[in-house]
């Protein structure tokens, strides 16, 4: 598979969050955190046909929070943590905000 690059644009925070907002993309990323997987043991662990799996993962490959790679016949997938980094960075940030009240608009009609 071709090199993962990491991304931090605010589209590309934003196509990642859209990607972590399907469940079955959820539990995806939770069995690659255990472990390395090839498509047909996420299929059979997750019961979904290969049809199914393959357009979440491609979701997950385009924000690039997964990577993959053939090994014969197979591709075996795995979390792509820098990019997932990213993401736990661009949420720090919210950790410790303080904002300031609003100020009082001047035009009050």
């Amino acid at each position: 598979m071709s090199q993962t690059y990491l991304k931090s644009s605010p589209a590309v925070v934003a196509a990642s969050f859209h990607a972590l907002s399907d469940p079955l993309r959820i539990q995806i990323l939770e069995l690659l955190w255990e472990q390395e997987l090839c498509v047909c043991d996420i299929c059979d662990r997750l019961n979904v046909p290969q049809s199914k799996l393959s357009f979440h993962l491609k979701n997950l490959r385009e924000v690039s929070l997964v990577q993959g790679h053939q090994n014969g016949r197979w591709i075996y997938y795995s979390l792509n943590l820098p990019q997932l980094e990213i993401l736990e960075q661009y949420l720090a940030k919210y950790k410790d905000i303080n904002p300031l009240p609003a100020q009082l608009c001047e035009n009050n009609d």
